[in-house]
């Protein structure tokens, strides 16, 4: 074969090789696109709720996949970031779920309700929760709780506990007196399309200077409040009591006396474990000096959440409110091991921990990134609701004629 055939044989080869791989990668994308609905109820194939037996638990928790125990306590990080959250760590939230069935929600930050909505629970049992204190990054997506888990399936009231402020307009009935104004067009256009009654939101605000007094009673749940120091008056940790297992939720706040008195021998002590000074001015651009002041005056640095820990002697220490990277992580281990050397855990999103008498489990969930909305309950589409609302004649006048809609369903 001469050099010329040689060459055109070559070239016929490339570009019938070429036109195999664009073929193949056309041929998967189109494949990837049949393919690209999610499985409804957001489990692995072939799997369905168990029992999990002898504390042998999964490596990753697959929502909905695990029965608790009767006496099993479920805590997931929903948010352990910053105000300026990123993909990594959205702002702070976490969700407790019990053998009973109870859910409860300490703190709902920005960013949040996306992570809770990706484990696709039952939304229309999410009607509690407990706020902390009033900063964006630990209240900012209650609005979208209150509004998403309505049209997802909850058809009664939600209900939010919180403390006062200093004054009346610094308090979690004024903030939700403002939220409501400021969503009042998003409401309205949702009343008589959804049950009446999720519309409703029921404030239980309490005395921040309270010390460890109860806040929830109900089904063998006690839930306590006592002060936490943090920028002003009017924030609080919270301590969920049940069948002999303890939780604390330390919201944002200086190592102060109540949570030491009242985390102590708890099973699962969470508490946030700030930035250091060195790595939060280098985050933000920040002077030496306001990044101390921030860290160590402000919120509670690593060593000083290592001393606390130290002090409270937790089954496990949880540590959260940081900007999630290798070298922060790194930092804020190094700092707590220089004066906590038990049981500890510093918090990730999505980071799960079965809590029994005898286990304590840590792993991370899995999750569907193009997560599909829970079913809701019969009690849900069955619950009362007003007439719809709809525009003026003025704004209905101005319908294109181009374009007809299809005829509704037959009821």
């Amino acid at each position: 074969m001469n050099t010329i055939a040689q060459r055109n044989t070559s070239l016929a080869m490339t570009g019938l090789f070429s036109a195999l791989v664009i073929a193949f990668c056309l041929a998967g994308i189109m494949q990837q696109d049949v393919h690209a609905a999610t499985v409804k109820d957001n489990m692995p194939s072939g799997r369905q709720a168990t029992a999990i037996v002898n504390g042998q638990y999964p490596a990753s928790y697959f929502p909905n996949t695990e029965l608790l125990g009767a006496a099993e306590m479920r805590i997931t990080a929903l948010g352990t970031g910053m105000p300026n959250q990123t993909k990594a760590a959205v702002s702070i939230s976490y969700l407790v779920e019990l053998g009973n069935g109870d859910k409860f929600l300490f703190d709902l930050g920005m960013g949040s309700m996306g992570n809770l909505f990706s484990l696709r629970p039952d939304f229309s049992k999410l009607d509690k929760v407990f706020a902390s204190h009033l900063h964006i990054d630990h209240v900012g997506d209650f609005m979208g709780l209150h509004i998403g888990g309505w049209l997802s399936g909850r058809y009664t009231p939600i209900h939010i506990y919180g403390p006062t402020g200093s004054k009346p307009e610094l308090g979690t009935k004024a903030f939700v007196e403002g939220m409501q104004k400021a969503y009042a067009w998003d409401l309205a256009t949702r009343s008589g399309a959804l049950p009446d009654k999720g519309a409703q939101i029921v404030v239980h605000e309490f005395d921040y200077k309270q010390e460890n007094e109860i806040v929830y009673q109900q089904d063998g749940v006690t839930i306590r409040s006592w002060p936490a120091i943090h920028a002003l008056d009017g924030s609080v940790s919270f301590g969920l009591e049940w069948k002999g297992l303890k939780y604390v939720f330390g919201g944002d706040t200086y190592p102060n006396k109540w949570y030491i008195k009242y985390a102590t021998n708890a099973d699962v002590a969470s508490h946030e474990a700030f930035l250091p000074p060195k790595a939060l001015a280098a985050y933000f651009g920040w002077d030496l000096g306001q990044a101390m002041w921030v860290s160590t005056r402000i919120h509670t640095e690593p060593q000083a959440f290592g001393k606390v820990m130290s002090a409270v002697k937790p089954r496990m220490a949880v540590g959260y409110h940081s900007v999630q990277s290798p070298e922060n992580n790194a930092a804020i281990m190094d700092g707590v091991r220089k004066t906590y050397d038990g049981p500890l855990t510093l918090a990730r999103d999505l980071m799960v921990i079965n809590v029994t008498r005898e286990t304590m489990k840590v792993r991370m969930a899995t999750v569907d990134e193009y997560v599909l909305p829970p079913d809701v309950t019969e009690a849900y589409k069955k619950a009362p609701r007003s007439d719809e609302k709809h525009t003026s004649e003025y704004i209905s006048s101005g319908k294109w004629k181009g374009y007809t809609p299809p005829p509704m369903p037959k009821k």
